[in-house]
């Protein structure tokens, strides 16, 4: 430790020493101010510090997000991610010296001046004050008189005392001034070496940073000066290809667009074309069109996503419009909608109207294909059913246009009676031409349900429901005031508008069937249900039990008339006849005259118990709804009474018509419950097809699948068991084996032609279980 001031100076209190204390005292001021002064502009130089890293960072940040606009240049992508996060090495460096810095600031400058300098300034103070203290003694005792003894006394004791403290304050305040004299020097010198340090190894680890990419830097001149070479040649090359091509002549150009079957991204036209808007004012606007994956599709931009214009080219006819008042127009046509185009030019007109047909050729082609490949792939799985009659799966669908065809009514579009009609609404049951199916499909699925009868395929299921349906039975609900209000029925030269006004006031706003009378016109008797093949009478809903909330809040009355000719209630099965051929009993005329009021829902319910899918059409038109609840007979639905029916035909009509395939009756027992309770298979198997709870309880507890096991129902079992474990592919995120569908299907087509046969019991349960 360097001595400063002497202890024994400091008792004499001498000139000397005062004038000591006062360089020391100026010394300590001139460090505290050039202290502060260091301590403000380390903080100054370690904030800017941290602003040039923030800045650096981003940089170098900017420098990696150039990369991204490089696509696949593996080497500019390399190299820029190599040199920024060199870069980002080094940034973090420089954050390490700016933090040792300023800690190093604090932990030895800040503490000296906050510290020492303030503890210096204290003991200073109190030296100043006992040597006041000591002044005015002397001064007291000098001005004593020496007659006075006791003043004396007094003056002397207190200038003892008052020396006493002041030789104490001083050699504190000389212990002081020795202390901060030694402390400022390793205290700066510490400050310094730390600093130093923190420079050398940010220094250090930049010159590692950089070391490690000398060898990639240098190997990426090289590079570069061959890419410099290989851009310059391409450059010439290019500037004489534009020279070549600015001198040709491009007005008389044959090469155009054309149709290539083959094009390896799937692209088998493409071009610009002119576009009509369907809106009112017609207006034209130039896209881009291209044929690929059988779709017509167009968009603005590149980035757009595709507008399809017919999502399968199979469904569609393109033909010249000669009468349109532009040029080089055509049109495309299907079933949804039409679309009018024009080209630039004749040779564009003629190359996209073929371009469009041979699409349409190579579509069907590929479909023809892919079905005979599925064929020969197929698994050699095949049901009972098949084997038995002999008529394999396929053919199924290729019977189902002539045999819905031969159906009364259904030769002719329901609608406009074009001939020879080759779509289906399947919720309606009626047979639809190519345009009338468009507007159809527009209305929604929640008023029609449109298929082809060629290209779709058809459920044996589905194929029945068209025959007990038909144009000429839906016509006589949904027509049946058409003579008395003198409406013109479209006929096949109609327009599209036209066509759409009518099937939209037919079908949406119903304004051609019965309307209902009023309420209370007459009272009913308590119906008693008659369910076919067995003698059990059931008592059915009054006209008072009306669905909780009616979907279109009919009154109760009667609907259309039930029987005679234009009657509604009609079925292959059925007692009732829309003829009138069929001769009634008694109990039977009384039943249908009791139809008459009741609420559209429970005349669904009893329409159902009796199998007669006109009386259901009929009801379901006047607003009936499809899961009305029978309070009276435990809050079964139509479909539930369908199930007790054991009609598959019933069940798909209900299904079709948006029918819950899982509501439940007040047991907690749903359509699925009942099937496997009665042992319907077929109807079984169609639930599970459409969605049905498998896993669903009743208030006894039971699933399905335990009441299956309990009846021993061989079949059901079979289906459940499958269903769930397609259920738990599901769930693995696995599409599943295509056995499933097809022994779902083989059980379809068994329950539609030989339902005697799924009828297997314990025995056969057993085996299987073993």
């Amino acid at each position: 430790m360097t001595i400063k001031l002497d202890f024994e100076e400091c008792l004499k209190d001498s000139p000397r020493f005062r004038s000591a204390i006062e360089g020391v005292e100026c010394d300590v001021s001139e460090l505290e101010t050039r202290l502060d002064k260091l301590v403000k502009l380390c903080s100054g130089m370690v904030e800017t510090g941290r602003q040039y890293c923030t800045n650096s960072k981003l940089f170098v940040n900017g420098i990696r997000e150039l990369s991204q606009t490089s696509g696949d240049d593996t080497m500019l992508n390399e190299s820029l991610e190599r040199f920024s996060s060199g870069l980002n090495k080094m940034t973090d460096s420089h954050k390490d010296l700016l933090e040792t810095t300023q800690d190093s600031c604090r932990l030895h400058l800040q503490t000296l001046i906050k510290e020492d300098i303030k503890k210096f300034k204290d003991t200073r103070k109190d030296f100043d004050k006992s040597s006041e203290s000591l002044e005015a003694a002397l001064q007291h005792n000098a001005e004593v008189p020496r007659k006075k003894q006791h003043e004396v006394d007094e003056a002397s004791g207190a200038l003892q005392t008052a020396r006493k403290a002041f030789r104490d304050k001083a050699l504190d305040y000389v212990l002081e001034i020795n202390s901060i004299q030694s402390k400022k020097k390793f205290e700066i010198l510490q400050f310094m070496l730390s600093f130093m340090e923190a420079q050398f190894c940010y220094f250090q680890q930049g010159y590692l940073a950089l070391q490690e990419l000398e060898k990639y830097r240098q190997d990426l001149a090289a590079q570069l000066h061959q890419l410099v070479l290989e851009t310059a040649r391409e450059k010439r090359d290019m500037e004489q290809r534009h020279i070549v091509i600015k001198q040709k002549d491009l007005s008389h150009d044959d090469a155009m667009i054309e149709f290539r079957a083959d094009a390896p991204n799937g692209i088998v036209m493409e071009g610009y074309l002119f576009k009509r808007a369907s809106n009112a004012f017609k207006t034209w606007s130039r896209r881009w069109f291209s044929i690929q994956n059988n779709q017509l599709v167009y968009q603005k931009k590149l980035k757009d996503s595709l507008t399809v214009v017919v999502e399968d080219l199979r469904l569609c006819t393109v033909k010249p419009c000669h009468d349109c008042e532009r040029r080089f127009c055509f049109e495309v046509v299907s079933p949804s909608k039409s679309c009018l185009l024009q080209a630039d030019s004749e040779k564009y007109h003629q190359a996209w109207i073929s371009a469009v047909q041979n699409s349409i050729a190579t579509a069907f082609s590929e479909s023809r294909e892919d079905n005979t490949s599925m064929r020969l792939e197929r698994p050699s799985f095949m049901s009972a059913a098949t084997m038995d009659s002999g008529s394999p799966r396929e053919s199924m669908d290729k019977r189902a246009l002539d045999q819905i065809q031969r159906i009364h009514g259904n030769a002719q579009c329901c609608d406009c009676k074009e001939p020879a009609p080759e779509w289906a609404s399947i919720n309606l049951g009626i047979t639809l031409c190519i345009e009338c199916s468009g507007i159809h499909r527009s209305l929604g699925v929640h008023f029609s349900k449109v298929r082809s009868l060629t290209l779709d395929s058809w459920e044996p299921e589905l194929i029945k429901l068209m025959c007990e349906l038909g144009n000429s039975t839906i016509n006589r609900i949904y027509e049946a005031r058409i003579d008395e209000m003198t409406i013109k029925k479209p006929n096949p030269s109609s327009t599209r508008s036209e066509k759409e006004l009518w099937i939209r006031a037919k079908y949406v706003q119903k304004q051609f069937i019965n309307k209902l009378p009023e309420a209370g016109t007459r009272p009913t008797r308590n119906l008693r249900r008659r369910s076919r093949g067995n003698a059990v009478d059931r008592p059915i809903a009054r006209p008072t039990d009306r669905p909780p909330k009616p979907p279109l809040k009919p009154k109760p009355g009667s609907l259309s008339r039930i029987s005679g000719p234009g009657s509604s209630v009609t079925g292959s099965n059925s007692s009732l006849s829309s003829t009138g051929s069929a001769r009634e009993t008694p109990d039977e005329e009384r039943e249908v005259e009791d139809l008459r009021n009741l609420h559209p829902g429970a005349l669904l319910y009893h329409a159902v118990s009796l199998q007669c899918l006109p009386t259901m059409a009929d009801a379901v038109a006047h607003g009936a709804d499809v899961n009305w609840m029978n309070s009276a007979e435990e809050n079964r639905t139509p479909l539930i009474q369908a199930v007790n029916a054991n009609s598959l035909v019933a069940c798909e009509f209900l299904l079709q018509n948006t029918a819950s395939v899982n509501q439940a009756d007040s047991g907690g027992r749903g359509p699925l419950h009942h099937a496997t309770i009665l042992g319907h298979t077929g109807l079984a198997c169609l639930f599970l097809k459409r969605g049905a709870n498998i896993n669903s309880r009743d208030v006894d507890g039971k699933d399905p699948l335990s009441i299956a096991i309990e009846n021993a129902n061989a079949d059901i079992v079979t289906l459940l068991r499958l269903a769930k474990m397609r259920e738990a592919d599901v769930e693995l995120g696995q599409s599943g084996d295509e056995t499933y569908l097809d022994i779902f299907r083989d059980f379809s087509m068994m329950a539609s032609d030989n339902p005697e046969k799924l009828n297997r019991r314990s025995y056969d349960l057993k085996l299987s279980t073993l």
